[in-house]
């Protein structure tokens, strides 16, 4: 679990490079061992420049960036891992960990302990999520209360004594770098009990415990009987514990309702102490039955100091949460559209937003609607050439609503041609966008009078909840068979 290079570059829009390196390290022991366990497969850490402009290619950050690259932007190419293969000097230089936030881009490289060549598992990869841990803490502190450019400088200047302490070799001991930089202020300071390698500081202040549960919810429904519609769900649990002390021990524990959905494929982070064996052994894989555990679940753990994943689950909901049908026929110039869709009774009918999307691409600008709904309001985005079905906060009583009417479309431009047939008879589809707080499809849910925690002081428990829609797909069902293409369902 090691990095053999980190990159903070700053983007820079109309300029000549696109983007500055503000800093860079690399680990030369790591990248000895690197060239020992790649093997023939082994590409070398490039020069800053070589670097910078392979990964803005590939991030699609040049200004002149327009064409479509087979190689980069093909449907059988769409990342959704943030790890990235640049072709550097003939090579391939895989992985590399990166991401953009407010104009800075955090990339770093972590080193494989095995040949590249075919790429491994990225699960089997231990130095990527120390990648991102390390990454999400540089992150952190640049964005610690900086308010100009100068702080930015200074606190870029700090980073080389940071990463010597926090990640020495390449090695990750602690992302929280204000830990670090504390911890070189104040170097002198004791503690009674043994410091851990991996917690460099401690937290001074209010105690307090902040859970937070995300599902998201993917969904394909066809409405055909030679097609099966598929849904599932994925949660993520996040923790935030601000406690006094070296080594704080908490317990949180998950629970669900009598009619939730077991909880399975549950990953937990490196800090959970230990775990409860029916907890690792419930999988997607097999079959459903009323054995299945179902909790409650406990995680003891001893936090670190910065935001964590506590642990991701997945879960087989018996239905999803809006069934939906959608029909497109086309004549000539002109698609006929019927829409319905109902709520499910078992879900919370609060929404904080919900919205359709339709999209007509392959086709000229939208130039007339003809259209009825039964609820919500309809937009149309002419030089998109889609439909915006804004349902709201709330289903109405009956659950169920409708639309229909039919698009008109001008003469399609032939300065680019389209290179997928997309939106197209059986790749025609409807998009669900939704979020609702306070509810989780499962029913799962932390109790805060069940969080336990063994540190000083009484500490503020609070707790959140919701559902977000991901890739929730309706397909034209007047098709005779759809097309479901990789980038619409990762």
């Amino acid at each position: 679990m090691a990095q053999r290079a980190v990159w903070l570059i700053s983007r820079e829009p109309g300029t000549p490079f696109c983007g500055t390196v503000r800093f860079s390290r690399r680990y030369p022991t790591v990248e000895k061992r690197a060239k020992v366990f790649n093997g023939a497969s082994y590409v070398p850490i490039p020069e800053d420049g070589p670097f910078l402009k392979a990964l803005l290619f590939e991030l699609r950050l040049l200004d002149d960036d327009e064409d479509f690259i087979e190689s980069r932007d093909s449907c059988s190419h769409i990342n959704k891992t943030s790890v990235y293969g640049l072709l550097i000097g003939g090579g391939e230089l895989w992985p590399v960990v990166a991401f953009l936030k407010n104009n800075m881009i955090y990339a770093c490289v972590p080193l494989v302990e095995q040949t590249l060549s075919p790429h491994p598992p990225l699960i089997s990869i231990s130095g990527i999520s120390q990648g991102f841990e390390l990454l999400f803490g540089v992150q952190d502190f640049l964005s610690l209360s900086q308010k100009n450019d100068t702080e930015l400088n200074t606190k870029l200047n700090q980073l080389p004594d940071l990463l010597l302490q926090a990640c020495p070799f390449g090695t990750l001991l602690d992302a929280n770098l204000q830990n670090s930089l504390d911890s070189i202020n104040f170097a002198s300071v004791t503690h009674s009990q043994k410091q851990p390698a991996w917690k460099v500081g401690t937290y001074k202040g209010k105690p307090q415990v902040s859970i937070s549960i995300t599902e998201k919810v993917k969904s394909m429904q066809y409405d055909k009987q030679d097609i099966a519609d598929t849904w599932q769900v994925v949660g993520t649990v996040t923790c935030k514990c601000d406690l006094e002390g070296i080594m704080p021990n908490v317990t949180i524990s998950l629970s669900l309702p009598t009619n939730g959905s077991p909880l399975q494929d549950i990953l937990v982070h490196p800090c959970v102490t230990s775990l409860d064996s029916a907890i690792l052994t419930s999988s997607s894989i097999d079959a459903m039955d009323d054995s299945a555990f179902s909790g409650p679940y406990k995680f003891p753990l001893t936090p670190p100091l910065e935001s964590f994943n506590l642990c991701y689950y997945t879960s087989q909901v018996p239905v999803p949460p809006i069934l939906g049908f959608y029909q497109m026929k086309e004549e000539e110039i002109q698609v006929k559209i019927t829409v319905n869709l109902k709520l499910h009774e078992s879900v919370k009918n609060n929404f904080e937003f919900c919205e359709a999307h339709i999209p007509f691409y392959n086709r000229g600008p939208i130039t007339h609607v003809d259209y009825k709904v039964s609820f919500g309001q309809l937009e149309v985005f002419r030089e998109k050439s889609s439909l915006v079905w804004i349902i709201g906060q709330k289903f109405p009583k009956s659950m169920e609503i409708n639309l229909s009417g039919t698009v008109t479309f001008g003469a399609k431009s032939h300065e680019k041609q389209s290179f997928d047939e997309i939106c197209i008879g059986g790749t025609a589809y409807l998009k669900l966008h939704f979020r609702i707080l306070d509810y989780t499809l499962t029913g799962c849910y932390a109790d805060q009078h069940s969080v336990q925690v063994f540190a000083s002081g009484k500490p503020k428990i609070s707790t959140h909840r919701k559902l977000i829609s991901s890739d929730y797909y309706i397909w034209n069902s007047k098709a005779p068979a759809p097309v479901t293409y990789g980038s619409l369902l990762l």
